[in-house]
């Protein structure tokens, strides 16, 4: 049976419990064991696929089509165990499966309540689908003390009683703020977030202390005192200058250490950090650096494009270089020079997105990377944009657009209607609820041979996440390429264009899937490889 690690947050949020976690799980499997992590959403929603990005970040999508929180993505690219389905749960869809059994009657005429109901399905969440594991990591979203998170505290409270004595751990992680007028670090309040803690039946274990310096002794043993916690067990969480310094500097302070000393594992092997060691040490001695420019319209909120960030920085790791990524908007964009904005970028990258706003800008930025030979990736819409552009620009199509975008255009990109998922069939209508109705997941493809992307991926068969409502018209396939541009990657039945690149350029591809989901600090992907190969090389022209 696997043993359960449960992560909580006090004080404040955006403490990095999501990465607290990932990192954890990563030095538990530098030490040979195998790990799960797991997300308990607190809020109504039924997942973030219809959040907006400025309220929750980007949607993560896993290979088996689910629409997650990003802290999912930490854990994949922190340990390389992909998620699934059954590794994020959300208030609303507990209390969507409840209300579906009370009306089923499953219940049986019971009166349905929060206990036991809701945190039964709370507790046969964490429980299920565990799999052949020694450790499986819980992180709970939002902070102790929020009301919508009671249920899920007292879900955990009945596991650490109904479980096994010792097959359970409760990390809480804290702030310790620096008061500069008074030149002291305060632990009153991890004080009052552990007491709200206690106050609902947990007592944590372990505390991670997150602060801007080194804790001193003396708080140390405050907090232990104060907290109900042994001294050991209080462990500093300081900003680290990567994320990826995140495992090697838990590790340094003892936080495995101690997780271990809980569960009685004494003999656990010594862990292996090599691999984080190189990646740090790459991170803060490269070997030059380059600009890239992401044209999106999300871009006050980098967290929208989390896994982008991350998959460009995977990139410079593979090629030495550093990446400095110049965030532009969109619609200022649209009225801007793109010489004068573009000024010292060595490559563009369009992102995904939804809705009319902001495209003029990001066509703007295709043809400009078309025509000054820049290296350009494009990524869902990204992709889409590239094609309205060639249309519009090229093939002489003038009002090329999408329907996405209204009525009046020519539609060289349009609503999804009817695509095949494994044996299934899937059809869709532009009146059917936005909730679950993209194409989404993961998705073969078949490359055309000879083509830049074949060359990246040194294959012609891929499958790639999908997050997408709309799709090229493949009608328009013969007056593209009679334009330039080469449709080098179809679906498998050859009637969804994945992939499309100009043969003419030094670096042009965009893709209707999202790449940036499946890279990693030790598997960089090999388009995002590839780019930042063709930043440098764009860099040294220049």
């Amino acid at each position: 049976m696997p043993r359960y690690i449960f992560i909580t947050g006090g004080v404040v949020s955006s403490l990095g419990k999501g990465l607290a976690s990932a990192a954890l799980g990563a030095v538990l499997q530098a030490r040979g064991y195998k790990v799960r992590l797991r997300k308990l959403d607190p809020y109504l929603n039924v997942d973030p696929g219809t959040m907006s990005p400025y309220q929750h970040g980007e949607v993560y999508v896993t290979d088996d089509g689910a629409e997650t929180d990003l802290d999912l993505g930490h854990y994949e690219r922190f340990t390389g165990v992909s998620a699934t389905q059954a590794d994020n749960i959300t208030t609303g869809r507990i209390y969507s499966n409840i209300i579906t059994k009370e009306r089923r009657g499953d219940y049986l005429g019971a009166t349905v309540q929060v206990i036991p109901h809701v945190t039964n399905e709370i507790k046969n969440f964490v429980l299920s689908d565990a799999g052949d594991v020694d450790f499986v990591l819980c992180e709970v979203g939002g902070t102790v003390g929020d009301i919508e998170g009671l249920p899920f505290f007292e879900g955990l409270r009945q596991l650490g009683q109904e479980l096994p004595r010792g097959q359970t751990c409760f990390l809480h992680v804290t702030l310790l703020p620096y008061i500069k007028a008074a030149g002291e670090m305060k632990t009153k309040p991890t004080q009052h977030s552990v007491k709200e803690l206690r106050s609902i039946g947990i007592q944590p274990d372990i505390l991670l202390c997150r602060a801007d310096r080194e804790i001193s002794d003396g708080d140390r043993r405050k907090i232990g005192r104060f907290c109900n916690v042994r001294e050991s067990a209080v462990i500093q969480g300081l900003d680290a200058r990567s994320i990826y310094d995140v495992p090697l500097a838990y590790h340094a302070e003892g936080l495995d250490r101690e997780v271990l000393a809980h569960f009685g594992i004494d003999d656990a092997p010594e862990a292996d950090l090599s691999k984080w060691e190189a990646i740090s040490k790459t991170l803060r001695n490269p070997d030059g650096e380059v600009n890239v420019a992401v044209v999106g319209k999300y871009t006050v909120l980098p967290d929208a494009y989390k896994s982008i960030t991350e998959a460009l920085v995977h990139g410079g790791i593979a090629n030495q270089v550093k990446v400095n990524i110049r965030w532009l908007e969109a619609e200022e964009f649209e009225a801007a020079e793109p010489s004068n904005v573009m000024k010292n970028c060595h490559a563009i990258l369009v992102p995904g997105g939804f809705g009319e706003r902001g495209t003029e800008g990001k066509i703007k930025a295709v043809e400009y990377a078309r025509t000054s030979k820049i290296p350009y990736f494009g990524i869902c819409l990204g992709m889409q944009m590239a094609v309205i552009e060639a249309a519009r620009n090229l093939a002489g199509v003038e009002a090329a657009s999408s329907s996405e975008f209204g009525e009046g255009g020519v539609n060289v990109v349009g609503l999804m209607t009817e695509w095949t998922k494994g044996n299934e069939r899937l059809e869709r209508t532009k009146d059917t609820d936005l909730g679950g109705t993209m194409r989404l997941g993961a998705y073969p493809a078949h490359l055309e041979k000879g083509s830049l992307v074949a060359a990246q991926y040194n294959t012609q068969n891929i499958e790639e996440r999908h997050r997408h409502r709309y799709e090229v018209n493949i009608e328009y396939r013969e007056t593209l390429e009679n334009a330039g541009l080469k449709f080098s990657g179809l679906s498998p039945d050859g009637v969804l264009p994945e992939i499309v690149e100009y043969a003419d350029h030094p670096w042009f591809i965009g893709v209707q899937y999202h790449p940036e989901l499946k890279s990693r600090p030790f598997e960089p992907h090999p388009l995002f490889k590839g780019f930042i190969k063709a930043a440098v090389e764009k860099s040294r022209l220049v």
